[in-house]
């Protein structure tokens, strides 16, 4: 045997999957090896015959196979199963005579014995080659994927990729609930629905399922308090001592079967060392008088489980037929629940959960309550919630956490939770379980695993034997919703913890338990799923069932064992075999691997070398005969089976066994040849992770624990200490979690993968070394706090005088080592198992070839661990140097100094450091923390953050002095060092613990290598605590040497905040500052710009009073152009004043708009008050202008009101007359005289009456009062706006400056404003930004100026003031809001028109200065550019291309008017054509009338009645012929046909703004009309004014331009001067006649 195999070897390189079989246990089997083609990935054994799975998922079959209908009836050699070639298969099982197969994409096959279904095909006994059995979800054709297959006996179980239950074939043991066997067909098992199933087994007649624990949360979990069947309490509260106990160990007799009379209970002893179990109650006197096929209430056997849940049936759970529920023995009408019933349940655990929810934080508070109340089951649902937090049941899943949540979570709120009384809990049972819908569908630690495992394409979860097709599981995992715990942490689940195997399970089991084989402590038959609640928190990772037994394989490698134990096969001889008990294995043997045959069980282990040993319990063989001779009487022979497992002597031979597999009387083993090492270094690895984890667990539940339960534990070691021990003991669980789950899933990774690629601590090493990083913080922190040190006497108590215990856990050689320093070298154990990583990590990489990926991997991994193993060093080290401290140091200061996460670097006791110019006595004594530098004398001490501290060495002089400047943000100290070394030392060592503190590490593993200083720059917080400006403020942002500078944020006690940036210490730049207004209990807001600490330049300010002021401020003053509106809350403000501050107060020109009295004033301030000239406009009509003094109306003004009275003359207050004057009625009389009184209310008066000739008209035009001399001049107005923009182009005064220099001050300005809304993108349009965009080029701004370039400067002024972040852009913006604020509302009024119109005309001059400043050869008003010299058509706004009639013109005239009014007439217009349209109001009521009447008639007679020549009319005459091709003649009632484009083309003049562009839409008309006639006569044509005329006219009044007056205005005062007399002033003196005309038409 062992020459073939060699010899085959060498064919197929037969490095792995090589399989040995042999039968039972004697010292002579010898195991013969059965040779295969290729690697054998997975072995199952049926009662006489075994399935084997090679790679590449062919299959094969070997030993007794009846169902093939071959005649021979010798055991076959492995033969291969063709009908599943073609198929990848992935997964097999073998039940005592049948097979079954899964493929890569999830369905199942089934061939061998049928008589009791179990292959799921009717009709047949038996069915000799595989063949597909369909898994249909009720309802739908879609069939399930399917994971991994287990066979028995009678039946068959298949675990989903939705992790469910199916089950077919024969006997109670399906779990379904069935009247009539066997069952073809395969259904669900709706026990286990919504459950996460990891791995099911089945045995001769039983089922086990491994199933992820879920939380008190789980849907399928409604709190119920009462058993329905036999009314007792289902949680039953025990007080004990300073905790309640919670039981929920209620067991209902009615659960098992259906009867009349409950029998009396009995109570079942077990040995002390168990776990005692709850009361039973014995069916009947014996178990033969069972009845045949019980179907029992569903809801009993649930609550007789541990879930107690009343089951209710979802959508997903079809309930049986009313038949089969009626068929069965002896059961009440109907099993389940009426509609009634379910409503209302659903009821209560709607309102239950919610409560829960709220309860999950309460800790162990929640548990003090008095009584169950008996209907409130939302205190059910609390008392669950509480004895999962107790630890009765483990109620949450590790993985579904990110470990970084779990650490900040673990803030000890008792000792009891940090460890609770689980065997290795641990502090997470706090935690709850993800609800499980979303369990079902987040396949969590697996589907990740087995992507990323690549090649082989396996699983590697514990207990997971299938291999599974990522095909299959891609398809599923996109349905899959991602789950989130319900942490009270409140967060989502990173990826990366999904790939962890689970640790918290429980194992439940059905079938017939005449053997004890189901667990449950009697030899009851199941019919439905139950959880062995001894199992649970026991951290089972794989269970197995043999014919009659069952064993359980857990994380801490231990092995339970449980049911018939006729032949040794439990390993241990302890009785009743009907509860899990522990297999007898000698100390150190951990058991990895377990599976159990029809006698026997057979367990892999680590022994005391890296290869793994192989034990045996059960049968033995007899060594003479062969297998014939086994008699079924040597089972009561003594000596014919093993009291407990025995080593098998062979197993060393067999290489590296990775499985063990028992079936039958048959046993079978596969091993791995030892490649360049790499198989021993996995096994290595994963053997160590399992000793590691043992480890742990010891000192969880040997040394910690007790501690933690010690009464006088918080005494001993005081609160702080306390509370440092339970987080110590927090992430000392976390970490043994994290290693007990490394360790399943390495030992997965043995069984099926060995590969490198699914190691986890390649993948996820972050998570590695964060648990560990934490974990020893926390150690150093309670190391330094002095924690190690204070349990010595609770130590005492705990483990006596002679610690043994502490001295072999922490591995500790020397004798008499002191209590104190054993906890330390224990709790410090882990950092040595970090440096294992390293090592077998490094081990590893040796296989590989350097150039590989492998390769690559490894050696980084090998990196990490190896750089934190080497931190983790340094900072033990550093806990330790800051305990000594502590220790010498005098005791009133170490209480307010010593910190947890306080390390000591350097101190001066040597005198090495002192202050420069200290007094002969004084004691300065320097200490350097990690996150501070403290300066204590005699009694006090100060202490510098190490973020807000920067130091630099003063530079060295003759006087010798080794000075080092410590600059912090409110002392500067001058330090002396002792020597130049000590000075390097003391420099280096602050600057690096700057840096550390400032990267938030203490990690960089350069350690003291690293040589650069900390950046100069920073953000840090600091709170100010010296007397002045910034007492008690705390600042937070950024800071430069000392001072903040940046962007941050400072908030003083008194609420006052400022947000923005900040230059050296001082607010600088644009900030927003509130001020708490304590009268009002309002804030003050601003937001704008600043300088040196004072508000300066443009803000608004938001008073809680309700005022807001919007404009530019000077030293924190208003000062400049600004807007204040006041007015209660915003509503509609009652006053508005826009205009010129000095110092905070209003001086200079201003507008005031006072809303409540309806008037609004334009004129001079002074100190608030309105002092000079100015003009008052109301909203009744009157109009006053004048002088004004002391607020008032006092001096010479003229006074108007809406019907032309008007009265010049002296005043002495508002609307006051008082002296000298005249006043004027509108027929022209007047009074001349001394006049007294208020306007409107009786004016008394002493002068004269005249009544001027009627003959002297013309004289009496003259007496019209000339207004605006007494008002402000335009060029004085808004002189502030002007003086602004010339400051922001870096000018003086206007005009003076470089223009240089301006532009680049407008380039600053453009990039520091764009940065600035960039921050807040949303206030930018796109167009928007288009525009910056183009602002963004300079423009030639130097050398003559060109046709071509002065269009570039006028597209450029267009864009510029197109925008407010461009200084001209800012200008036009105020200049229209000024224009607006001024003659809107009541400031409509007619008279105002002249100053509005010559306000426009001083902005343009104004502003054209400015042009030219920035371009300084653009020629000045009415100069000109002279033309290209090839005199191309001129392309000028203001004339037409088509320039016949005048000679070519020189050059284009530069005017302010054409370069700037296109940019602001559009902004002014509808304020400025409101006041044409009132001034020319009855004028234009005049024309109006009469275009409508004449605008009744048809063309023709208008034609005629305007006198038109009849050779323009566009129609001919009736009488006449028509002319060949002429048109038809239109009849004489046609209206609005003649000259219908021209007419158009001069309605247009109504939607433009500028003068040019209405003027160009007037020479348009007149072409219209050119081209009409000339087609109309076929000739060219010149027009003498007497024939254009009329038909202009006529067009005109065809038009019907409403304003007409308006536009002829407007066009007449804001003309080019320079177009006056060109072919533009003629057309435009046309269209005025036209209107005069119009007015003055008499109509016969």
């Amino acid at each position: 045997m062992e020459a073939q195999g060699k010899s085959s070897e060498d064919d197929d390189g037969g490095e792995r999957g090589l399989l040995h079989s042999w039968r039972g246990y004697s010292y002579s089997v010898v195991p013969e090896r059965l040779l295969l083609p290729r690697p054998v990935l997975q072995v199952a054994l049926g009662a006489q015959h075994g399935v084997l799975l090679v790679e590449g998922g062919q299959v094969y079959t070997f030993g007794e196979l009846p169902w093939k209908q071959t005649q021979s009836s010798q055991p076959t050699k492995p033969t291969l199963e063709n009908a599943l070639s073609g198929q990848r298969v992935v997964a097999v099982a073998a039940g005592s005579f049948h097979s079954g197969a899964v493929t890569e994409d999830g369905s199942v096959h089934m061939w061998g014995d049928n008589a009791a279904g179990q292959c799921g095909l009717s009709g047949l006994s038996c069915v000799p080659n595989p063949t597909p059995v369909a898994l249909l979800e009720p309802g739908s054709a879609q069939s399930v994927p399917i994971l991994e297959l287990a066979c028995g006996e009678k039946h068959s179980l298949a675990l989903s990729a939705q992790r469910e239950v199916w089950a077919w074939g024969s006997g109670c043991q399906l779990g379904l609930n069935a009247a009539v066997f066997p069952v073809w067909k395969p259904q669900k098992v709706e026990q286990l629905a919504g459950r996460w199933v990891l791995q099911v087994a089945c045995g001769a007649s039983h089922s086990l399922a491994l199933v992820r624990c879920v939380g008190p949360d789980g849907i399928q979990r409604p709190p119920v308090d009462k058993c329905n069947q036999c009314n007792q309490l289902l949680y039953t509260m025990t007080d004990k001592e300073d905790h309640v106990i919670i039981s929920d160990g209620h067991y209902c007799p009615m659960g098992v079967e259906a009867r009349e009379d409950p029998p009396p209970t009995q109570t079942l002893k077990t040995s002390p060392s168990e776990p005692i179990l709850p009361s039973h109650s014995s069916s009947t006197s014996t178990p033969a008088a069972r009845t045949p096929d019980p179907t029992p209430d569903p809801e009993d056997s649930q609550k007789a489980g541990t879930t107690t849940t009343a089951h209710l049936p979802s959508d997903s759970d079809p309930l049986p037929s009313p038949k089969a529920a009626a068929s069965t023995s002896s059961a009440k009408s109907s099993p389940y629940p009426g509609e009634q019933e379910v409503k209302e349940y659903l009821r209560k655990l709607s309102d239950a959960s919610q409560t829960e929810a709220k309860m999950a934080n309460g800790g162990l508070h929640a548990l003090q309550t008095p009584s169950l109340g008996r209907g409130s089951s939302a205190l059910n649902s609390l008392v669950a919630s509480c004895a999962s937090a107790v630890g009765e049941r483990v109620a949450s899943t590790y993985e579904a956490l990110s470990l970084k949540r779990m650490m900040n979570f673990y803030l000890p709120s008792s000792r009891l939770e940090a460890l609770g009384g689980a065997a290795d809990g641990g502090a997470e049972r706090v935690r709850r379980e993800e609800s499980v819908q979303a369990k079902k569908s987040s396949s969590t630690g697996d589907i990740h695993e087995e992507e990323a495992e690549g090649l082989r394409r396996r699983l590697s979860l514990p207990g997971l034997l299938s291999q599974v097709s990522p095909r299959l599981l891609r398809k599923m995992g996109r349905s899959r919703t991602r789950a989130f715990a319900l942490t009270p942490m409140g967060g989502g689940v990173p990826e990366d913890q999904e790939v962890f195997p689970t640790l918290q399970t429980e194992v439940w089991s059905w079938g017939h338990g005449e053997h004890g084989e189901l667990g449950h402590g009697d030899n009851l038959d199941r019919l439905q799923p139950l959880c062995i609640k001894s199992l649970n928190k026991k951290e089972v990772i794989r269970v197995s069932a043999g014919a009659h037994h069952s064993i359980a394989l857990t994380a801490q490698s231990q092995v339970y064992s449980w049911g018939s134990n006729l032949s040794g096969q439990l390993g241990h001889m302890d009785t009743p075999s009907t509860v899990p008990r522990l297999a007898k294995l000698s100390e150190g043997i951990r058991v990895w691997d377990a599976s159990a045959g029809e006698r026997h069980t057979l367990l892999l282990a680590d022994g005391d070398c890296i290869q793994p040993i192989i034990y045996y319990s059960g049968q033995q063989v007899k060594e003479a005969g062969g297998e014939e001779e086994e008699v079924e009487e040597e089972d009561e022979r003594p000596g014919g089976y093993t009291q407990q497992p025995v080593l098998l002597p062979f197993c060393m031979n067999l290489g590296f066994v990775s499985g063990v597999v028992a079936g039958g009387r048959r046993c079978v083993a596969l091993s791995d040849r030892n490649v360049m090492g790499f198989i021993s270094s996995l096994h290595e690895l994963a053997s160590a992770e399992r000793k590691f984890y043992c480890k742990l667990c010891d000192v969880k539940s040997q040394v910690l624990r007790p501690l933690l339960e010690l009464e006088s534990l918080s005494s001993a070691l005081g609160p702080a200490a306390t509370e440092l021990l339970q987080t110590l003991a927090g992430r000392f669980s976390l970490l043994s979690h994290l290693t007990g789950q490394h360790a399943a899933s390495l030992t997965a990774n043995l069984r099926r993968g060995r590969d490198v690629s699914s190691l986890l601590m390649l993948e996820h090493a972050s998570i590695f070394l964060d648990v560990y990083n934490d974990y020893c913080s926390t150690v150093g922190n309670f190391f330094v706090m002095g924690g190690f040190h204070a349990l010595t006497k609770p130590s005492l108590d705990v483990f006596g005088k002679s610690p043994e215990l502490l001295q072999r856990l922490s591995e500790c050689s020397e004798e008499n080592t002191a209590t104190s320093d054993l906890l330390v070298a224990l709790f410090y154990l882990p950092t040595q198992h970090l440096h294992e990583y390293g090592r077998l990590l490094l081990k590893l990489a040796t296989c590989f070839e350097v150039s590989s990926g492998d390769y690559q991997k490894l050696q980084d991994s090998w990196s990490k661990f190896e750089a934190l193993t080497l931190q983790l060093k340094r900072k033990r080290k550093e806990a330790e140097y800051t305990f000594h401290f502590w220790k010498s140091f005098p005791g009133k200061m170490t209480d307010s100094l010593r910190k947890p996460h306080r390390r000591l670097i350097y101190e001066s006791s040597n005198k090495s450091l002192t202050v420069q110019n200290a007094g002969r006595f004084s004691v300065n004594w320097f200490i350097l923390f990690n996150d501070s530098l403290v300066h204590a004398q005699f009694s006090t001490h100060h202490i510098f953050a190490l973020a807000t501290l920067w130091v630099e060495p003063t530079p060295e002089d003759e006087s010798g002095l080794h000075g080092l400047k410590v600059v912090t943000p409110e002392e500067t100290l001058t330090l002396l060092a002792s020597s130049s070394a000590e000075k390097t030392k003391w420099l280096r060592a602050i600057n690096q613990a700057v840096d550390q503190a400032l990267s938030g590490v203490g990690q960089d593993a350069g350690g003291s290598t690293s040589k650069s200083d900390p950046p100069i720059s920073r953000t840090a917080s600091y709170t100010f605590y010296k007397d002045g400006r910034l007492k008690d403020a705390t600042y937070e942002g950024r800071w430069l040497t000392g001072k903040p500078h940046g962007r941050g944020i400072l908030k003083w006690p008194d609420r006052r905040i400022y947000t923005g940036s900040f230059k050296s210490g001082l607010e600088d730049g644009f900030g927003e500052f509130a001020c708490p207004n304590k009268a009002l209990s309002k804030d003050d807001l601003y937001q704008g710009y600043w300088k040196e600490g004072k508000m300066h330049g443009l803000g608004t300010y938001r008073y809680a009073s309700g005022e807001v002021y919007d404009g530019s401020f000077q030293d924190g003053m208003r000062h400049g152009h600004g807007m204040l509106r006041s007015g209660k809350h915003n509503t509609s403000s009652p006053s508005v004043f826009i205009g010129q501050w000095l110092q905070d107060k209003k001086t200079g020109y201003g507008v005031f708009d006072d809303i409540t009295k309806g008037e609004k004033y334009m004129g001079m301030w002074q100190d608030h008050q309105r002092q000079g000239t100015g003009v008052v406009v109301t909203q009744f009509g009157l109009y006053y202008e004048g002088a004004f003094k002391d607020n008032k109306m006092m001096g010479t003004g003229i006074l108007l009101s809406e019907d032309d009275t008007t009265y010049e003359g002296e005043f002495s207050d508002d609307w006051t007359l008082s002296g000298k004057g005249v006043l004027t009625m509108p027929n022209g009389d007047y009074l001349e005289g001394s006049f007294s009184g208020e306007w409107g209310s009786g004016l008394k008066v002493t002068g004269s009456y005249f009544k001027p000739n009627l003959f002297d008209a013309e004289k009496d035009k003259n007496r019209a009062v000339k207004l605006g001399r007494l008002s402000v001049r335009a060029e004085e107005k808004w002189q502030a706006v002007f003086e602004e923009c010339w400051s922001q182009l870096g000018c003086e005064a206007p005009g003076q400056g470089e223009h240089l220099k301006a532009w680049e001050n407008i380039a600053v300005a453009l990039t520091s404003r764009r940065q600035q809304i960039q921050d807040s993108p949303e206030i930018l349009s796109r167009s928007h930004s288009k525009t910056l965009e183009g602002l963004e080029v300079i423009p030639q701004h130097e050398g003559p100026i060109t046709i071509e370039r002065y269009h570039i400067v006028r597209m450029y002024l267009l864009k510029a003031c197109d925008t407010p972040l461009h200084p001209l852009g800012r200008l036009v913006e105020t200049l229209v809001a000024v224009y607006r604020m001024t003659y809107v509302g009541v400031g409509a009024n007619r008279r105002l028109l002249p100053q509005a119109v010559n306000e426009i005309k001083s902005y343009l001059f104004r502003i054209f200065q400015i042009v030219r400043f920035l371009f300084p050869d653009l020629p000045e008003e009415g100069g000109l550019i002279p033309e290209p010299t090839e005199n191309l058509p001129d392309e000028n706004q203001e004339t037409s291309a088509d320039n016949r009639s005048e000679s070519p013109k020189p050059g284009r005239v530069v005017s302010s008017s054409a370069l700037l009014l296109p940019v602001l007439l559009p902004r002014l217009y509808p304020p400025l054509f409101t006041l044409y349209a009132l001034e020319k109001e009855k004028e234009d009521d005049m024309y109006w009338e009469c275009v409508l009447r004449l605008n009744k008639q048809p063309d023709l007679a208008l034609l005629a009645f305007l006198g038109v020549q009849q050779k323009f009319w566009p129609v001919s005459i009736p009488n006449s012929l028509p002319a060949p091709g002429e048109k038809q003649p239109v009849i004489s009632s046609t209206k609005d046909a003649c000259f219908a484009s021209a007419v158009e083309t001069l309605q247009q003049i109504s939607t433009t703004f500028t003068p040019s562009d209405k003027l160009q839409v007037i020479q348009l008309t007149f072409e219209e009309i050119t081209q009409e006639v000339q087609s109309l006569l076929k000739q060219d044509f010149l027009w003498s004014m007497d024939e254009l005329f009329p038909v202009f006219l006529y067009v005109v009044l065809r038009a019907r331009i409403r304003n007409l007056g308006s536009e002829v205005s407007l066009i007449e005062d804001l003309m080019d001067p320079c177009v006056q007399h060109g072919e533009h002033g003629i057309m435009f003196t046309t269209l005025k006649a036209c209107y005069y005309q119009i007015q003055h038409e008499k109509v016969t």
